[in-house]
């Protein structure tokens, strides 16, 4: 069947692919040819979704996988080795702060862990084994908004590749603009945009003669860029890390994330400005919330020069106890209880007893997690209906 013509992306099931012959099989296992090898490490449909992610950030190349976790492990399990130390800054979502304070140390790579305006402490911090500095362009639930050019600017300085998580601010926000070298997302958050499919994808800048991807700190690349050119860190990655952790991306979810970016633009447009319409109107009826476009919050400033389109559809509120929260979530007639955020619905969840039940006071404190602590993600309902809906909450709560 001829799929030339077909206006919706074909969705290419299959698990592996036949070759020719014995020269062709040999030519696509070397790289030499563009013919699928085995979906572990490419799906046509997949191959699709990464070359319309890749023009997201004006990246050379993409890699998407099976979770927004599975990009974040792919991509630091290819660039670091036991010995290797990462700079982490700001609050991060609970999954990855657990990747790298329990799981990373079990194959000996070290995270330092600053908040978002601790400069001269995490420059102090960076060493000889230091591969990467991380951070997620708001942080999720903290939302504290970093500095991007300014980290970026160190990361240059001291020849460090600077990956950014920009699942929550596709499109608002341009990494690579800021001096990173990488992006990663959950494409199961608003790319995507309803809950259907799990995927991520990390997207990749082009390695280029002088860069610091050829200093001795990253000499593993050379095999990769003196083959592969500009588009080495894809190489590196598959290679590192998708063969043989097989994080793999599915052709279905790489379909239904397809299906969601053909309407990223508008929802990120109408997500951005409720978020602003919702915690404004929240904290003028007396709620306790937390937003950067707000006037109190710590880093409106910040937010007014560096994330003029917004910082994406999360709103917390701090109901001061967990009964409390309880209450408020359990009151409401249109929220979704859900840990998922960038939802066409408005999401809600309380953190505390949820995903960062199993973090300690100390870690939690870090992070931004009190008792109280709701994170909400502001959907695509009229955001008059929503104001309207958490305010019935809040007056129910006792």
């Amino acid at each position: 069947m001829n799929f030339d013509s077909a206006i919706s992306t074909p969705i290419v099931s299959s698990a592996a692919f036949s070759y020719e012959n014995s020269a062709e099989a040999e030519a696509i296992f070397s790289g030499n040819s563009p013919k699928p090898l085995y979906s572990r490490m490419g799906n046509p449909t997949t191959t699709i979704l990464e070359t319309k992610l890749a023009k997201l950030d004006d990246g050379v190349g993409a890699v998407a996988t099976s979770s927004g976790m599975g990009a974040i492990a792919m991509v630091i399990t290819a660039l670091t080795k036991s010995k290797d130390e990462i700079i982490s800054i700001g609050g991060l979502f609970g999954g990855t702060y657990s990747f790298m304070k329990q799981t990373l140390p079990r194959f000996g790579v070290k995270t330092h862990f600053f908040d978002v305006d601790e400069f001269n402490a995490l420059e102090n911090a960076i060493n000889e084994n230091t591969k990467i500095i991380y951070c997620e362009s708001v942080g999720n639930p903290s939302l504290r908004l970093p500095n991007l050019k300014k980290i970026g600017e160190i990361a240059s300085k001291h020849g460090i590749i600077f990956i950014v998580d920009n699942t929550i601010t596709p499109l608002v926000v341009r990494p690579f603009e800021c001096g990173a070298d990488i992006s990663v997302y959950s494409t199961t958050k608003i790319l995507s945009g309803n809950s259907s499919a799990l995927g991520g994808v990390a997207i990749v800048k082009a390695v280029v003669d002088g860069d610091k991807f050829h200093c001795s700190k990253y000499e593993f690349l050379k095999p990769f860029i003196k083959k592969l050119g500009k588009k080495a860190l894809v190489g590196c990655c598959k290679k590192r890390a998708l063969r043989d952790f097989g994080m793999s991306a599915n052709a279905h979810s790489s379909y239904q994330t397809l299906l969601g970016l053909e309407t990223l633009e508008l929802r990120t447009e109408r997500v951005n400005s409720s978020a602003e319409i919702v915690a404004f109107c929240l904290k003028e009826n007396g709620l306790n919330v937390n937003h950067p476009s707000l006037n109190d919050s710590i880093d409106n400033a910040l937010y007014k020069e560096q994330y003029k389109n917004g910082c994406g559809s999360m709103v917390t509120l701090d109901m001061g106890t967990k009964s409390k929260a309880f209450q408020f979530l359990d009151n409401s007639e249109l929220l979704t209880l859900t840990a998922n955020i960038g939802d066409s619905r408005t999401l809600g969840l309380h953190m505390a007893s949820t995903i960062f039940s199993d973090f300690n006071e100390e870690e939690k404190e870090f992070l931004g997690i009190t008792d109280g602590l709701i994170r909400l993600s502001i959907g695509l309902e009229n955001p008059k209906l929503i104001c309207e809906d958490l305010l019935e909450c809040f007056r129910a709560v006792k």
